[in-house]
């Protein structure tokens, strides 16, 4: 459900940045794209989960909130949409681009935005508004307040609600990619980030039961997965070419963007406005190789290290050698099952405030 806002003048929450002063009013034009003859103002509906980052999220969304009023509220219907448990804002999202929303802007960290980038899709097709006579498409926006917030960092944005604030009231937009993920008789997924395969995404599913532990929860998701690990062979597919044979691999991450688990730039030379994806396959790692070279996985500058392999690609399908290996997926830092999985780019699939 959507609930609409009074616009209420208010100086800005104590928690944020005290020297950043109160941005001058913009035009309505610089504000919001013209919806043609249209003059019902446009509906800015924000995608909340009040429990990310151990409730913080929430805490700071009540400080940050008449501050936003303030500064968007005089051309917008602001809309706060309350997320009550998992998978609730990719529905959240649906009704609000059938509904003509102007942008969904997801407030939270990575998994809140990776929700709300499913929400643009439904059944392998793009979610569209009701109003077939309408011109305009739903925009896709971001307040960093979770977690990891590692999307943000490809952009080098901060986890400023500030900053992503004035981003939305400048209205600029810009065509992303976004990555698709098929597997056997499932529903397609997509993401923003990086998709990640075996050691890093059971690392991934183990860190998410120790979210109340900050970044630290990546730390001890790593250590947890570690036991019982073992590398295993490959089958993987590039372009839809030949099945190709990788033995002992500990992880392959596919980006879109650059960073996971909590800042690790583990695909350095991913560009989410390139129409690829970059591997990055990671072959016979031991323990100890992780804390060796640990500087160099969240430097980026690991590509260079022996036993690690990087390519752009369209896409890519990869399939576990042993049949009864239950090798981890994950997107996003959701936890998707198991191989055999398909990764394909979706170039410039959806508009991102930018």
């Amino acid at each position: 459900m959507l609930y609409r806002i009074a616009v209420v003048s208010m100086a800005k929450p104590s928690f944020l940045r005290a020297e950043q002063s109160m941005a001058p009013d913009l035009s309505i034009d610089r504000v919001i794209p013209k919806r043609g003859a249209s003059t019902r103002r446009p509906d800015l509906v924000f995608v909340v989960n009040p429990r990310g980052a151990n409730g913080r999220t929430g805490k700071d969304w009540k400080n940050l909130l008449p501050y936003l009023r303030s500064r968007l509220g005089e051309h917008c219907n602001i809309c706060e949409s309350l997320t009550s448990g998992p998978h609730h804002a990719v529905e959240l999202t649906r009704e609000a681009i059938r509904e003509g929303a102007e942008a969904v802007i997801a407030v939270g960290g990575d998994g809140t935005l990776h929700e709300v980038v499913n929400g643009f899709f439904w059944g392998g097709n793009a979610v569209s508004i009701h109003d077939q006579k309408a011109i305009h498409t739903t925009a896709l926006g971001l307040i960093p307040l979770g977690t990891g917030s590692d999307f943000a960092r490809t952009f080098g944005w901060k986890n400023d609600p500030l900053d992503a604030i004035e981003r939305i009231a400048k209205g600029v937009r810009t065509r992303i990619d976004v990555g698709a993920i098929s597997g056997d008789n499932e529903e397609c997924h997509y993401f923003l980030n990086v998709a990640d395969i075996h050691l890093s995404a059971k690392a991934g599913f183990y860190a998410s039961q120790y979210k109340r532990f900050g970044n630290l929860c990546y730390v001890i998701g790593a250590l947890q997965a570690f036991i019982g690990h073992h590398n295993q062979d490959f089958r993987i597919k590039v372009n839809d070419g030949d099945w190709e044979m990788y033995p002992q691999v500990t992880a392959l991450c596919i980006g879109n963007a650059k960073f996971f688990g909590g800042g690790m730039k583990i695909a350095p030379n991913a560009d989410p406005f390139s129409g690829n994806f970059e591997v990055v396959i990671l072959q016979d790692f031991k323990w100890y190789d992780f804390i060796l070279k640990l500087h160099k996985l969240y430097k980026g500058t690991h590509l260079s290290v022996r036993n690690v392999w990087s390519r752009r690609v369209q896409s890519v399908e990869v399939e576990a050698v042993a049949p009864s290996a239950d090798i981890y997926v994950q997107s996003d830092g959701e936890h998707l099952g198991f191989l055999p999985r398909k990764f394909c780019i979706l170039p410039a699939a959806i508009e991102m405030i930018c």
